[in-house]
């Protein structure tokens, strides 16, 4: 199974993994140690030495340390790592929204680099890259070969250093090159439009530092535009989580003031906690009140105005946090297909300057005390992603899929009965069937029509859920799936 799974991190629609969670920074300093097993610690050190003075070639010292830890700390379960001083860089930049590059949204097409959108006001905007531009080289390399991880690392550097990128333009059959300045990039994670009068969509694509202040200026300038809003679609699909405070932040902004947004349990007192929509659970010190201000900007709207909130398999972490407590609350009706099932939160620990490591350290639970952890938020109305049915959707890896993962702590350490395990084989079956009639089509479409978009965009005019999501809103009949069903956590071996 794993190899097919591998499948579902196509670029077109699924999340990207190492973005799936809901995280806390902390770094405060740790009590006392717990008991260390010496016996183990010993066979370990002889490890260690065996290696050094036995092993076919010299082994650098700090590697093989960073190497334990991170092997020690990924055998956890997924979303437990160790970051070496690169990766920390790295980690720190995706939860910024901030990073030093050209200022393009991209995928792979072909073997190529392929741009989805310039990010607008950024140095590949005002030099003019286009959607649809394929990047063949990054200076003197062929991007023929490279992952899209490495063709990333290239094109980003040091503020003010020069990338030149070589271009082929379908639409003009022109190849050409583009000398681009590298700057600081800032994300915008939310996007918003009046779809119609009366009626908003907001799409927020991750929960970064950031995203608040977006997500606040764009629900103002809305209101500016629409002050008698009658409805609103918050698209949280494929958004694959972030910050914890920005996802309490923003459930604050549409709920009663003082009531539970989500609450934290694991082994550490610390870890057991309630986060409710008051300024001290998500306002950072010596930051405004956004929520306060937001509520005021807009004349206590936001907290009466009906809300669709748009999820599906790609919906993580701090959108199933967002979802969750919205649906416990009765503030929105949620739909869409089941969501991811990321129901832990990690926190980052220093363990130096420019190292650190990603911890699971709770399991979160809505407002009412559900787990969200390997089952995921189901929505009030199923809604396929096309006209014609969920088409891709099974290409898409969930919680309860990866190798590892935490069981939701309440039911999923039972053991299960013979007839149990018979019904989760012949499930699992069935769903390695879908995903293979799946890929052949998906295969077929790109033969069909290559470099095209498989699926509608989100918030176009095609955005079948989209429509649907609207339709509710004004009360009208909605055409809700006739083949999703709620999906149950299943035993994993370990």
């Amino acid at each position: 199974m794993g190899q097919k799974l591998k499948i579902a991190g196509w670029v077109a629609i699924g999340a990207v993994a190492g973005a799936l969670t809901t995280v806390q920074l902390q770094a405060t300093a740790r009590g006392a140690l717990a008991p260390l097993p010496l016996e183990e610690l010993q066979q370990l050190a002889a490890v260690f030495g065996m290696v050094k003075t036995d092993y076919v070639e010299p082994v650098d010292d700090k590697k093989l340390i960073s190497d334990a830890i991170s092997g020690m700390v990924a055998s956890l379960d997924p979303h437990s790592q160790y970051f070496d001083k690169k990766t920390y860089k790295e980690f720190r930049e995706g939860t910024s929204g901030r990073f030093v590059g050209v200022g393009i949204e991209i995928t792979m097409e072909d073997g190529l680099v392929k741009v989805v959108s310039p990010i607008e006001g950024s140095p590949a905007f005002r030099a003019g890259l286009k959607t649809n531009d394929l990047i063949t080289k990054i200076d003197d390399t062929a991007v023929k070969g490279l992952s899209i991880n490495d063709a990333v690392k290239r094109m980003r550097g040091e503020p003010n250093t020069k990338v030149t990128l070589s271009i082929f333009r379908k639409d003009e059959n022109r190849t050409f090159p583009v000398t681009i300045t590298r700057e600081e990039i800032k994300t915008q994670s939310v996007k918003s439009k009046v779809i119609e009068p009366g009626y908003g969509w907001l799409r927020v694509s991750q929960f970064q530092e950031r995203t608040m202040d977006d997500f606040a200026r764009k629900l103002e300038d809305m209101v500016k535009a629409e002050p008698k809003l009658k409805g609103l679609v918050l698209d949280l699909r494929n958004d694959p989580g972030g910050l914890l405070d920005a996802a309490v932040a923003m459930s604050a902004a549409f709920l009663p003031e003082g009531v539970t947004v989500v609450s934290t349990n694991g082994q550490l007192e610390e870890s057991k906690y309630t986060y409710k929509a008051l300024p001290q659970y998500y306002q950072r010190r010596g930051t405004t009140d956004l929520i306060k201000q937001l509520t005021a900007n807009t004349g206590g709207l936001l907290k009466n105005v009906p809300i669709v909130v748009l999820v599906n398999e790609g919906s993580a972490s701090a959108s199933e946090i967002v979802a969750g407590a919205l649906q416990d609350h009765k503030r929105a009706t949620i739909m869409g297909s089941q969501t991811f099932g990321k129901g832990s939160v990690q926190t980052v620990r220093p363990l130096g300057p420019d190292t650190g490591i990603k911890l699971t350290t709770a399991r979160y639970y809505t407002p009412s005390g559900k787990t969200i952890q390997a089952k995921g938020i189901v929505p009030d109305v199923m809604v396929d992603e096309t006209e014609e049915g969920n088409l891709y959707a099974a290409l898409r890896t969930r919680e309860a899929d990866l190798t590892k993962h935490l069981s939701n702590g309440k039911d999923g350490d039972k053991a299960l009965s013979e007839s149990a395990k018979a019904a989760e084989k012949a499930a699992e079956q069935a769903r390695e069937q879908d995903r293979e009639k799946a890929r052949l089509r998906l295969e077929e479409e790109n033969r069909k029509n290559p470099g095209g978009r498989v699926l509608p965009e989100f918030g176009s005019d095609k955005d079948f859920q989209l429509k649907q999501a609207l339709l509710h809103l004004k009360g009208q009949p909605v055409l809700v799936s006739k083949t999703l069903t709620e999906r149950k956590e299943e035993k994993k071996d370990n």
